[in-house]
C-alpha cells in the first residue's frame, strides 16, 4: 500500500528486484509446470500448483502498490486464476496451454496502440538507455515496433496451433524454449541493424566487434 505521503511502501526487507525475478520464474517455468501437470496429475492439481506459484509475487505487487494501483495489479491474475478455475471444473487441460497466446497478444495490444500515438513503444525503452536519438531514430524505432507486431502474431498464432493440435511435448519444447531463443534473435538482428545503420559505438565487447566487421 502507500505511506502517507502517497509513495509505494515496499514490504520490509524485500529488495526490489525480488517481485521481477518471481514473475520471470514463473513465466519461463509456466511451460513446463504444464507439461508436467498433463501428464502426471489432474487437472484441478495443475491448478492448485499454478495458483500458489503465482500468489507469492502477486502477494508482494500488493504490498507495495498504491491504492489506485490495485486493480492494475491485480486484473492478470484474476484473469488466470478464472483461465485455471475454468480448467480445473471442465477437466480441458489444453486451456492451460493459453497462456503463451495471451501473453504475445498483449504485449501485441501493447505494441500497437503504441503505434497510433507519436512515439511508439520501442522508441520509449530506447529512450530510456539513450535519451538523444540520432536523426531517424524515432522512424527507426516505429519501423521496429511493426516487426515486433508481426513477430507477437506469429509467436501467438503457432503457440495457439501447438495448444490445439500438437502433444503437449512439443508445445513445452516451443513455448519453454524456442520461442525464447527467437526472442534472441529478434534482439540480435535488431542491434546489429542499428548499429549498421546510425554507426554509433561504445567500448563494450560487441560494439568493438561490430565497429570493426562494419568497417570491413
Amino acid at each position: 500500500m502507500a505511506d502517507p505521503n502517497g509513495e509505494p511502501r515496499r514490504a520490509a526487507g524485500v529488495p526490489k528486484w525480488v517481485p521481477a525475478a518471481l514473475r520471470s520464474m514463473v513465466i519461463g517455468g509456466y511451460p513446463l509446470v504444464v507439461y508436467l501437470g498433463m501428464t502426471r496429475w489432474s487437472p484441478r492439481t495443475l491448478a492448485l500448483v499454478l495458483a500458489a506459484a503465482l500468489l507469492p509475487g502477486l502477494v508482494l505487487r500488493l504490498r507495495e502498490a498504491r491504492r489506485e494501483d490495485l486493480w492494475p495489479v491485480l486484473r492478470v491474475p484474476l484473469s488466470l486464476f478464472g483461465l485455471f478455475a475454468v480448467a480445473a471444473l471442465s477437466g480441458e487441460q489444453r486451456l492451460f496451454m493459453a497462456l503463451p497466446v495471451l501473453v504475445n497478444l498483449g504485449l501485441l495490444a501493447n505494441f500497437a496502440a503504441s503505434l497510433r500515438g507519436p512515439v511508439s513503444l520501442v522508441e520509449r525503452f530506447a529512450r530510456l538507455q539513450e535519451p538523444d536519438l540520432p536523426p531517424g531514430g524515432p522512424a527507426y524505432c516505429r519501423t521496429w515496433t511493426w516487426i515486433w507486431c508481426g513477430f507477437f502474431v506469429a509467436n501467438a498464432a503457432v503457440s495457439a496451433g501447438l495448444a490445439l493440435w500438437a502433444p503437449v511435448a512439443w508445445w513445452t519444447l516451443y513455448t519453454g524454449l524456442l520461442a525464447y531463443l527467437l526472442i534472441g534473435v529478434m534482439f540480435t538482428v535488431e542491434y546489429v541493424v542499428r548499429k549498421a545503420t546510425f554507426r554509433r559505438f561504445g567500448d563494450a565487447l560487441p560494439d568493438r566487434l561490430l565497429r570493426r566487421l562494419l568497417r570491413a
